[in-house]
């Protein structure tokens, strides 16, 4: 397979940013990987393979890891960050004198910014002044699965068309198929809320409240995600595809889950601390549910599921109560 360019800089060597890595390296003539732990990346590119995020897969020759962002981003034509959303406005200020002025930005993490409320890609735009161009890609996606070539599709997204012809056209290949959209803030909203909705489904698994109950959880919980994207300006149709209903059913029901494993542990007895110090992964759910909160009050939405799962991380409230709550609202037709 012909490289479709020259360097690919990918800025974030968690599961995720090494999955990335190693579907995208056929792509690529080199695909240069920033690891911000310095001793991991050393062991990551002496023995080919990131043990502490993505245990068992090799890491192609052509993908070169540093913990320096200046090697990794100088020359780079496409620059994919991958990073937990808390870090992203620090991390962007460090590489924006090192950007090459015709960079094209990618965006793969899912979240939102506590304090601002900003999506990731407004983030992006903020710190760089608007002077290059960004796109989101997200959808229903387990590192491993991608890293190992089982078939995933998911969705590059931007305002700018070009932009999303170049992404779909360089990124996609034999086991990586990528949509288009136009809808930006649909995608985002998508990828982040459906981490909200995943700890709920974990809750109901844990709690083993059966099929019926995990299945409403999610219907209701894409229709309050979609609720709130289209408060802020999406496209309703987007919740309906990859990046909203896809990721959705992916978080909410498989092991690999992050969000999901942090429902089921919350189920079990175990308090949010513990869950967050048990492990290096970030479940970015924890952190956007008290986002999605304060968005949902500011747009006059409700979030009913979101509510439970902000009273159950933040305020104490145990999980079998927040279940009990949801079931014994005010009842309503379906919307």
């Amino acid at each position: 397979m012909t490289p479709a360019s020259v360097t690919l800089a990918i800025v974030g060597g968690g599961g995720w940013g090494t999955a990335l890595a190693c579907v995208l390296s056929p792509r690529y003539s080199q695909v240069r990987l920033w690891v911000r732990e310095s001793e991991l990346a050393e062991h990551m590119e002496q023995t080919r393979s990131n043990d502490v995020f993505l245990p068992g897969v090799r890491i192609p020759d052509n993908v070169y890891v540093f913990d320096a962002l200046e090697p990794v981003l100088t020359g780079a034509e496409t620059v994919v960050s991958v990073m937990p959303s808390h870090v992203v406005r620090d991390v962007y200020s460090q590489m924006l004198p090192l950007l090459p002025p015709t960079a094209r930005l990618v965006s793969a993490t899912k979240g939102l910014e506590a304090g601002s409320l900003m999506r990731v890609t407004e983030i992006i735009r903020e710190v760089t002044g608007g002077n290059f161009p960004v796109a989101v890609l997200s959808g229903p996606t387990f590192a491993l699965e991608v890293a190992t070539g089982s078939p995933t599709a998911l969705v590059a997204a931007s305002d700018d068309a070009e932009l999303v012809r170049e992404i779909q056209s360089a990124f996609s290949g034999p086991t990586f198929r990528v949509y288009g959209s136009d809808d930006p803030v649909g995608v985002e909203i998508g990828g982040a809320l459906k981490n909200v909705i995943a700890i709920g489904a974990g809750i109901c698994d844990g709690l083993e409240l059966g099929h019926n109950a995990t299945a409403a959880l999610i219907t209701r919980g894409l229709a309050e995600l979609t609720r709130l994207a289209v408060a802020l300006g999406a496209k309703p149709e987007t919740l309906a595809g990859l990046a909203g209903l896809g990721d959705l059913v992916l978080t909410c029901t498989g092991d690999l889950s992050r969000n999901r494993q942090v429902g089921l542990k919350l189920a079990h007895g175990l308090h949010v601390g513990q869950i967050v110090g048990s492990t290096p992964m970030v479940a970015e759910g924890i952190k956007t549910t008290s986002v999605a909160i304060q968005l949902a009050e500011r747009h006059g939405v409700e979030m009913p599921i979101a509510s439970q799962m902000h009273a159950v991380l933040n305020l104490g409230q145990s999980p079998a109560d927040a279940i009990r709550a949801l079931m014994t609202r005010t009842l309503r037709n379906e919307r």
